[in-house]
């Protein structure tokens, strides 16, 4: 058995990188948030400032948080025209928001599907939050847009495939930064909005039912809805 490799215990500041990350990969902190000081991190995770601080500073290097002088440490706003892999390719090139929707079609599809087969009980309660989170945005007058996205991010993780959330999260950065204006179009209409959220649950119940068939076809449904909605108003 020469292949097998001794199982390495994870480090302590690794743990804690992971969980920020996921913290911000899942919306729960967004971009511009204000991180705890180190000491309150530190004295809410039960670990040495040392420790936060090494997590932390992997976070700067890959370019999730950024430290500014005097301040603080925030997350990270991309910048829409050079921070992005998908905002650059935007730029050079004559794209529409309808090439935007293929790339979501192909990729989204894909882990809704994926979701319903890996998905586990902590994925499923960040879906719901989420959709929880939007109702209560739209009672109160806004749009919920960040909700969605964190809905859509919730799906990514829930595939478990580490490359899938990393290329999703910088789609939804550049796709709620770069063309919020035009999603406003859509979602502020209040019957876009319910049909949204019934898409949204449809989605979420059939990776709870383990359904991936089912998954695939309600997020297909989703984005094909909007496609429809943009090609109706250049009518």
């Amino acid at each position: 058995m020469a292949l097998l490799k001794p199982i390495k215990q994870q480090k302590i500041s690794d743990q804690v990188f992971e969980q920020l990350k996921e913290l911000i990969f899942r919306g729960k902190l967004k971009p511009g948030d204000r991180l705890l000081t180190e000491r309150d991190m530190a004295d809410s995770m039960k670990v040495s400032r040392t420790t936060i601080r090494n997590a932390i500073g992997r976070l700067v290097t890959m370019g999730f948080v950024e430290h500014r002088q005097g301040k603080g440490t925030f997350v990270a706003v991309p910048d829409p025209k050079t921070g992005n892999p998908f905002a650059a390719a935007m730029n050079a090139q004559d794209t529409t928001i309808y090439d935007l929707l293929e790339v979501r079609m192909g990729l989204e599809c894909v882990a809704a599907a994926l979701a319903a087969k890996r998905a586990d009980s902590k994925d499923i309660q960040a879906m719901e939050q989420s959709l929880e989170e939007m109702e209560k945005e739209i009672r109160a007058g806004r749009l919920g847009t960040e909700a969605d996205t964190s809905f859509h991010m919730a799906v990514a993780y829930a595939t478990k495939n580490q490359l899938h959330i990393q290329v999703m999260k910088n789609f939804y950065d550049y796709l709620f930064q770069g063309i919020m204006e035009s999603l406003r179009f859509l979602y502020e209409n209040p019957k876009n909005i319910q049909l949204i959220l019934k898409q949204h649950t449809a989605i979420m119940t059939a990776v709870i039912n383990r359904d991936p068939d089912g998954a695939y076809q309600g997020m297909r449904q989703h984005i094909d809805f909007v496609k429809t909605f943009f090609e109706n108003r250049e009518k």
